[in-house]
């Protein structure tokens, strides 16, 4: 009898490894559920146009073949215009340059903004014209730009003391009325060619751009913000430093280049707006709210989880492009507002999204470079 039990006991059960993880893995889940999830916890960079997430979704066939006979008629055609249109401009400003001393703010700060007269002028209204006419060549035949006033301006009219300090700073106010900076949403990089083509703005730029064949010109002449994040140098400053002194230049020398700012800090689908950082509202000054929107049917302009060679080779292929500008009043910022800089920065992103029909986001560049990396299979 003990030794049947002896045969029918089992060897003494393996004592588990605390060290070890025991628990039964879980199966992988559902390819569709996970892409529902991420599109729906990064709804702010996620593309919906027929291309799809990384522009490599499967196409109909109606595309494909638009997309074919585009490449064949239209793009070599697109290519040529654009890189003459922008040798043009710089051998124009090689011209307008010429035996002029750059302004140098610090070491490897250097620009041809600050040139007055004639050569200014010639610079400035033709980066303007070019600027614009790239644009009708990438297919933006129309730009549909609005002024519009918000609702709260017209239904909150100042009070009666408010208009009180208005008449006694009438003279101070005709002098500070010039808004120091450009703030719009970030949507693709064709905002810039369009804001070039609007006021020719100067722009943040990393250091690197200045050593670019052609591009490194341009970027001078528009007198454009060279940072270098990483720079450890004790005599360099940070960014929002070097942008705060241009802010307030801008506003208060009307000569000056105005400066342009994405203060999102990355590119979105047009739908959302990020939350905004404070480097271009530390200088108290007041802010020209510009918000971009494109109209698409086939391919959507945002520069969202596509390679920058395949998204500028798709847009050579669209046969149109839309555009629609909204302008909001120069926004002056009130006491309460220039103490709190974030403050200051919060109350101009609502504004924008009320009018504009964003949605606000609170995720950024680091939420996106996650979805990214999801998308890439890492």
């Amino acid at each position: 009898m003990e030794s049947e039990l002896q045969g029918l006991n089992p060897k003494p059960p393996k004592q588990p490894d605390p060290n070890k993880d025991e628990r039964p893995l879980l199966k992988p889940p559902d390819a569709a559920a996970s892409s529902g999830e991420l599109d729906k916890k990064y709804a702010a960079f996620v593309r919906s146009d027929v291309y799809g997430s990384m522009g490599r979704g499967e196409l109909p066939t109606r595309e494909k073949v638009l997309l074919g006979l585009a490449l064949v008629t239209l793009v070599p055609v697109r290519v040529v215009a654009v890189t003459t249109i922008l040798l043009l401009y710089y051998l124009i400003c090689r011209v307008c340059t010429m035996c002029s001393v750059p302004n140098r703010e610090e070491e490897h700060q250097e620009d041809y903004a600050h040139i007055v007269g004639w050569r200014r002028i010639v610079i400035v209204q033709c980066g303007r014209a070019l600027s614009r006419l790239m644009l009708f060549v990438l297919g933006f035949y129309w730009i549909t730009q609005t002024y519009r006033i918000p609702q709260t301006y017209v239904e909150n009219p100042a009070t009666p003391s408010e208009q009180e300090n208005d008449a006694q700073s009438e003279d101070t106010q005709s002098e500070d009325s010039r808004p120091g900076v450009i703030i719009s949403n970030h949507v693709s990089y064709l905002d810039i060619l369009y804001h070039m083509s609007a006021s020719f703005p100067s722009f943040v730029a990393k250091r690197s751009v200045a050593k670019l064949p052609l591009i490194g010109l341009l970027s001078k002449c528009l007198g454009c913000v060279l940072v270098q994040r990483e720079s450890k140098s004790p005599d360099f400053k940070g960014v929002s430093a070097v942008v705060t002194e241009r802010i307030r230049e801008a506003h208060q020398n009307a000569s000056a280049p105005t400066m342009m700012l994405f203060p999102e800090g990355t590119t979105t689908n047009g739908d959302f707006l990020l939350p905004f950082k404070t480097g271009g509202f530390l200088a108290k000054a007041p802010v020209l709210p510009v918000i971009l929107s494109y109209h698409y049917q086939r391919l959507s302009p945002a520069w969202e989880s596509i390679s920058g060679v395949r998204h500028v080779i798709l847009i050579l292929c669209q046969f149109v492009n839309y555009m629609e500008v909204t302008q909001l009043p120069t926004y002056y910022p009130s006491q309460q507002e220039q103490d709190d800089p974030k403050l200051y920065a919060n109350n101009v992103r609502r504004l924008m999204a009320s009018e504009g029909n964003l949605i606000l986001s609170d995720i950024g560049l680091a939420e996106k470079r996650i979805y990214h990396a999801a998308l890439n299979g890492k």
